[in-house]
């Protein structure tokens, strides 16, 4: 039996008054997850004070000098029956109201405690709950909808059938690690559209079921007006407000959005990126060798372009065997693949790995124009690629085992991005410089990216002497390599004009 709610105006929209505990998804939403570049294998969850909830119709305060209050809507569930161990199928029944929630937060305060956002997310009045309950009983956890307006657009919309996470799977992954008590309150997570409000601006959420017995039900919209704060932190009690650009990045979901300039091209200068375009892969392979790095050749893949260098850094895509059911799970929608091209930035190369399975395509056309687009540098695949000509066309440098016309689903599973892979029998790291020609690929370790191609480049000129020397009839012996005579000779080349 539910106990009696409080007259604190703050919790008026929860039927047992104050939560004992509000528990919140770090990240449950598809988009949201495919927006932040990453997808967690399993849910991972903070804890919000009660004392941040709020009723709505009120304020939020950005504190003095803070920029970056970001908004963020969700659905809410607040528990009716107490949880422990309770398997996912069994959950929902314990799940009394579904309501609208923003779980307010500010990007100012996330340096020194990242992760348990206690006081980036546990502000006074950073969790608006309500304004209206929604009889959790005979509805379909998937066929909930979050919406979100700010200054009356819309931002956020997305359904509970596009989580990761489950609402019960969470609230059954919760209880195996304690009670969820009558009136605990789970926040399931924000979809993408997250951003900045300020000063001024008035942020709507609201819930809906849109399918089954209940279709139409609603919690209302949640009202919230951002206002001004007056006190600013102490620095001789704690850490102050800092941000960079990588919060305001994440704070307003994008850099064109935080009105910064676009990302500098991964990894490499101009200066290195002229060496490396200069500096043979036979050259660069030698000097790997010398440093004891026998196994780092791409094998097998072949160049659509053998006049186009290429030189970039490695941004990474794995397929593994397909298998029909996994294909069913990660072939669809924006899959790793999709994310991958949908990803790559200026310079970088997209290195595949297809475990030299050269029986299916593993991009075509349309994913070379995107990738082009992007500004990528190049693509390596040590598997097949459909629309050959077509992707030649488009006139990025592409290496690949050569031209195959069926789709992915015939071998591969589009499975994870930005991991170490395997690609033509080399293990390939995100960041590794990847550098090819005509003689083939090589990837390069960034740690030694500088060293290996200047001594390249050094021993391209002497080789250059050599071949003069050899040009005019000397022969070959004593002179490559070079014995103490000649190396002196050498030595002395520009005095001897």
């Amino acid at each position: 039996m539910m106990t009696q709610p409080d007259h604190d105006p703050r919790f008026a929209a929860l039927p047992a008054g104050r939560p004992g505990k509000v528990v919140a998804v770090h990240l449950s939403y598809a988009s949201r997850a495919d927006q932040r570049g990453r997808r967690p294998a399993a849910p991972s969850y903070f804890l919000k004070p009660s004392s941040s909830v709020a009723a709505g119709g009120g304020t939020v305060e950005r504190p003095a000098g803070t920029e970056l209050l970001a908004f963020e809507g969700e659905i809410a569930l607040v528990i009716g029956e107490p949880a422990r161990r309770v398997p996912a199928e069994q959950a929902w029944r314990h799940v009394s109201h579904v309501t609208a929630a923003n779980d307010l937060g500010l990007y100012d305060l996330r340096a020194n405690d990242k992760g348990s956002n206690v006081r980036s997310k546990g502000g006074d009045g950073f969790t608006p709950l309500g304004p209206q309950l929604i009889d959790a009983s005979d509805v379909d956890p998937a066929a909930l909808r979050v919406r979100t307006w700010v200054n009356g657009a819309l931002v956020q919309e997305d359904t509970s059938a596009a989580v990761l996470f489950s609402p019960a799977q969470i609230v059954a992954d919760l209880s195996q690690h304690f009670t969820l008590e009558t009136g605990d309150v789970v926040l399931t997570g924000t979809p993408a559209g997250s951003s900045v409000v300020v000063p001024g601006d008035v942020v709507e959420v609201e819930v809906d079921v849109v399918s089954g017995a209940r279709a139409g039900a609603t919690s209302g919209r949640l009202v919230t007006t951002v206002v001004q704060g007056e006190h600013a932190f102490d620095a001789d009690l704690g850490s102050l407000p800092a941000v960079d650009d990588k919060q305001r990045e994440e704070a307003w979901g994008s850099r064109e959005a935080a009105g910064l300039p676009p990302a500098a091209p991964p990894g490499l200068g101009d200066g290195l990126r002229a060496k490396l375009e200069q500096a043979p892969v036979a050259a660069l392979s030698a000097q790997l060798r010398k440093r004891g790095l026998n196994n780092v050749s791409i094998d097998g893949v072949r160049p659509a372009h053998p006049d186009r260098k290429l030189v970039g850094v490695a941004k990474t895509l794995r397929f593994v065997p397909n298998r029909e059911d996994l294909f069913a799970s990660h072939g669809g929608g924006f899959n790793a693949q999709k994310r991958a091209f949908d990803a790559v930035e200026p310079g970088e190369v997209l290195v595949i790995e297809a475990r030299g399975e050269a029986g299916s395509g593993t991009l075509g056309d349309i994913l070379a124009i995107r990738a082009h687009a992007r500004g990528a540098a190049g693509i390596v695949t040590d598997g097949g690629v459909r629309d050959h000509d077509a992707v030649a066309a488009v006139g990025l440098p592409v290496y690949s085992r050569g031209a195959h016309p069926a789709v992915l689903g015939r071998k591969h599973v589009p499975w994870d991005v930005d991991v170490t892979i395997a690609c033509g029998g080399a293990a390939v790291q995100p960041g590794d410089v990847i550098v090819g020609d005509s003689d083939g690929v090589l990837v390069v370790p960034r740690a030694l990216v500088e060293e290996v191609v200047d001594a390249a480049l050094a021993q391209e000129e002497e080789d250059a002497w050599i071949a003069e020397q050899v040009a005019a009839g000397h022969p070959v012996h004593g002179l490559f390599p070079m014995n103490a005579e000649w190396r002196a000779k050498y030595a002395a080349r520009d005095e001897q004009g």
